[in-house]
């Protein structure tokens, strides 16, 4: 009988898992006139079906020359079950190839042509009940590949036993299996071209991830989520604009406190001792670096593998949520590094994922990131394009994050970058620009600031390229803030002399108001510059002792008064002593040295009198904001400024001494009366010797610096001092 039920080719094809559409074989199927079950399991020797409410037993019978290959005729249509037997155990189940597709008619023509905005609504692993009976719902993008399976525990990772379904030309396969459940790890097994088995790989649209070293994919729901925090969501468009005081603390959650046995803390540790930290420090945002999940610890989240999986090192996405919640109903926003400039080579990630050049270009010129020895997306297919937008509008909407940083926007931008002649391949004009990785960044700005509200993103570019800032409608590339990457350079290059030398580099810290508002700037001081032998901040200053910290407090208060908003990493607020090492927790006990709690407790003033002060944050992208009083005092390594709000806000002047010599220095003032000190970083509460101002100054009728009034002001050496008009 079997011999007319299936054509021995196909049941070699399925028994050997080289069946490229087992559905048209496998399950409950009209042959010659007869209801057929075909079904199989390489490990059976026997197989029952069971048909109808009470389970009545067919015996089926084995296919000749296909190995756990069965047939049983069922007198008419009817619900089954199966029951297996071999090798003295028996088990039983539903049959995934009873189950019809899940995906959709419009689901399919938006994955066709790439146009699909929620991609992990329909990819990835679901718990979802099908057809009245409970199981998980895989969907994979594989579009070159001969045969796709699932794999994991409940099958012995053997890909014969469950093959997908291909969905006509959209390049994705998909199966329903019963019974599965969260929790249950999985990969991939795909034959690519000319039958080849690739590695085992993880799910691209995966919720969550294994525990490394391990890598399986592991399923994860993402439905129901329980939110409070309706009451930031409403408002937080307010907190993110450019005219909000914005200071951010950069974090690596990994190695920003451990727990006792040196364990990482959880996302609901998270929740209680960061949260609670950055809101006592005055902090306005929390930057992650990267949490989709990766494989190595020492790439600190830089080379995702997983990124719709929040890294299981601290959690469940359920869990992690609740670190959000927890952050938003403090009223501090959260932005999440977001690393579309390349991927691993590791072999469960997307490299060659079908057995093709599939996420990335099969040139090396164009394919390779040389500097990271990471495989760069192929922009240009719409499909990736798709994966990578749809993956930042993911995290805004299912984690309710606040914005996005974009890491390493200059390497996307241009296809010759960090390489040499010969070394890249020339856009369609035969420049360099990367048109398609600039479409990909204006379409995922276009998509977050339209989809979600209230959202800022943040772009990490290096180079001068211009309107990075701008909206894409005016030509830009739509981002909501820009790093200042010059500024840093050049300020932490003058910090770092001797203050013998600076008169000779004086304008290393004013050269940045010359392009101050080409863009919506903020001001970082990130993990980047406290690595790689650069060592930390406090061993950036020049001196010894006391005059390192008195340093590094006048620089922070020329940044704070600076305009542009503000980031700084971890452990930097207390001047950490040794460079960032990820692999262990921040030296918290520093905090019983005075000079570091002082050094926090100017951080924790900088930020409250930066967000209390409208001077200081409203304008921090607009010219109007901002007046020199001096800049080329180059001798006495002095810096003044003024802050300026609305009409009606109260101004505030910035005084910055470089030198370690205290200075009765007057200084043109924009308005006549008292002007209270409202900042000294040589305040003995900062470690420093409490010289300063008595509270103030009183503008006299003294013309100076090209005004009607002046005062003498006291500037202690190495420190800066605040005047707000009173």
């Amino acid at each position: 009988m079997t011999d007319l039920l299936i054509e021995p080719g196909a049941a070699a094809a399925i028994a050997e898992g080289r069946h490229g559409d087992p559905f048209s074989v496998l399950g409950l199927h009209k042959r010659g006139g007869k209801w057929v079950v075909l079904a199989f399991d390489p490990g059976a020797e026997s197989l029952t079906v069971l048909t109808g409410k009470t389970g009545k037993p067919m015996a089926a019978v084995a296919v000749k020359g296909a190995p756990g290959l069965f047939a049983a005729e069922l007198p008419r249509k009817a619900n089954y079950r199966l029951r297996w037997q071999g090798h003295g155990a028996t088990w039983e189940g539903d049959d995934p190839f009873a189950f019809g597709p899940v995906l959709g008619e419009l689901d399919e023509y938006l994955l066709g042509e790439g146009s699909h905005k929620r991609l992990w609504q329909v990819l990835g692993a679901h718990v979802i009940t099908h057809e009245g009976v409970e199981g998980t719902h895989f969907a994979v993008w594989a579009p070159n590949a001969e045969r796709v399976s699932v794999v994991g525990n409940f099958n012995q990772w053997d890909g014969r036993r469950h093959p997908m379904r291909k969905r006509g030309g959209t390049g994705v396969w998909e199966t329903f299996l019963p019974r599965i459940g969260e929790g249950e790890a999985y990969k991939y097994e795909i034959r690519g071209p000319g039958g080849a088995l690739m590695p085992l790989k993880a799910d691209p649209v995966g919720f969550g991830s294994e525990h490394a070293p391990k890598n399986a994919s592991v399923v994860r729901r993402i439905d129901g989520p329980q939110w409070s925090d309706a009451e930031w969501m409403a408002i937080r468009g307010t907190h993110q604009n450019i005219e909000a005081p914005i200071s951010v603390y950069e974090v690596h959650l990994g190695s920003w406190k451990r727990a006792p046995g040196d364990r990482m803390l959880s996302y609901l540790e998270l929740a209680d001792q960061l949260v609670d930290y950055a809101a006592d420090m005055g902090f306005s945002h929390i930057e992650l670096l990267p949490v989709s999940e990766y494989p190595f610890d020492g790439s600190w989240g830089y080379q995702p593998v997983g990124l719709f999986a929040p890294t299981i090192r601290h959690g469940t996405p359920q869990e992690f949520r609740a670190f959000m919640d927890a952050a938003h109903r403090r009223g501090i926003g959260v932005l999440l590094d977001w690393v579309p400039g390349h991927f691993p080579t590791d072999a469960h990630g997307l490299g060659r994922f079908d057995g093709t050049a599939l996420y990335e270009h099969q040139d090396p010129r164009e394919g390779f990131h040389q500097d990271w020895n990471t495989l760069i997306y192929n922009y240009g297919r719409v499909e990736v394009s798709n994966y990578l937008v749809s993956n930042a509008l993911y995290w805004l909407e299912e984690y309710h994050m606040d914005g996005l940083r974009v890491d390493a926007v200059a390497s996307m931008l241009y296809r010759d970058y960090s390489r040499q002649a010969g070394q890249w391949v020339p856009n369609k004009d035969g420049g360099r620009e990367n048109y398609e990785a600039i479409a990909v960044l204006q379409r995922m700005n276009i998509t977050a600031y339209g989809e979600v509200g209230g959202v800022m993103t943040v772009a990490e570019e290096s180079t001068a390229f211009p309107g990075v800032s701008r909206p894409v409608d005016h030509g830009g590339l739509g981002f909501g803030f820009k790093w200042n990457m010059g500024w840093m350079n050049d300020t932490l290059s003058y910090m770092h002399k001797d203050p013998i030398y600076r008169k000779y580099h004086h304008h290393q810290m004013t050269f940045g108001l010359h392009y101050a508002w080409s863009e919506n700037y903020i001001l970082p001081i990130s993990h980047d510059e406290v690595v790689h032998g650069k060592g930390s901040m406090i061993e950036k200053m020049p001196g010894s002792g006391d005059e390192k910290f008195a340093n590094l407090r006048a620089y922070y208060a020329f940044m704070w008064a600076h305009p542009g908003k503000k980031l700084l990493f971890m452990g930097c607020e207390f001047a950490q002593g040794r460079e960032w090492n990820h692999n262990q927790s921040l030296d918290w006990h520093q905090l019983d040295i005075p000079a570091h709690k002082g050094v926090q407790s100017l951080v924790r003033d900088l930020n409250r009198v930066y967000r209390e002060v409208p001077a200081l944050h409203i304008n921090d992208t607009r010219p109007e904001g901002f007046e020199w009083i001096e800049s080329n005092d180059s001798e006495a390594g002095v810096y003044a400024w003024v802050r300026k709000g609305r009409a009606d806000d109260a101004m505030v002047v910035a005084l910055v001494n470089m030198t370690p010599v205290e200075r009765s220095y007057r200084v043109g003032l924009p308005a006549a009366g008292h002007w209270a000190e409202i900042l000294n970083t040589d305040a003995a509460v900062y470690g420093g010797g409490n010289r300063g101002n008595l509270g103030g100054v009183t503008a006299e009728a003294v013309a100076h610096h090209g005004r009607a009034h002046s005062a003498l002001v006291t500037l202690p050496p190495l420190s800066a001092v605040w005047l707000k008009q009173d």
